[in-house]
């Protein structure tokens, strides 16, 4: 695979080139175009067609199956979460926390508002659940499987929208 060039990763922390890299992904005009529009975002992910149309309005002409496709190996390397939300019945994807250390992505555990789709990591919560998540990723190893992560959110209500709900 030919070295990237520096511009076209100006701007992507280290711990996301080193997930595009491990993974083999290539650097096209989409996967920088998707990575600067997830970099940009506040933490409430978007779903499939919210990032279409952000992307459309950036004036990127994209297919929709192709971004789909680019969403999903950009949650398989770990550089986007994806997550369900019940409420749209649809995926909404946001950028992975960069700190999490070699428990794989989404090993942090967060809490996820239904109302707003903000994401909160529970960092003081870490420990014990990275401790559970090796528990749980060692018995599936036990009985054969190879599990990658293990995703912990609490959902509900933020103190945002509990505050603007009052």
């Amino acid at each position: 695979m030919p070295p990237r060039s520096t511009a076209a990763l100006a701007g992507v922390p280290p711990a996301i080139q080193s997930r595009l890299e491990s993974a083999g992904l290539r650097r096209t005009l989409a996967t920088r175009a998707v990575l600067g529009l997830f970099l940009a975002l506040p933490p409430g992910g978007l779903t499939h067609a919210q990032a279409l149309g952000a992307l459309t309005a950036r004036g990127l002409d994209i297919n929709r199956v192709t971004l789909y496709r680019l969403l999903e190996r950009l949650a398989a390397c770990g550089v986007l979460q994806r997550h369900t939300d019940d409420q749209a019945r649809t995926w909404r994807f946001s950028l992975a926390p960069v700190e999490v250390d070699g428990d794989g992505p989404g090993a942090l555990p967060r809490f996820e508002c239904d109302a707003c789709h903000r994401q909160f990591p529970l960092a003081q919560a870490g420990e014990p659940v990275r401790a559970a998540t090796r528990d749980l990723l060692r018995t599936a190893a036990r009985l054969g499987h190879q599990g990658q992560r293990v995703e912990v959110s609490v959902h509900g209500t933020c103190a945002s929208c509990v505050e603007a709900a009052a």
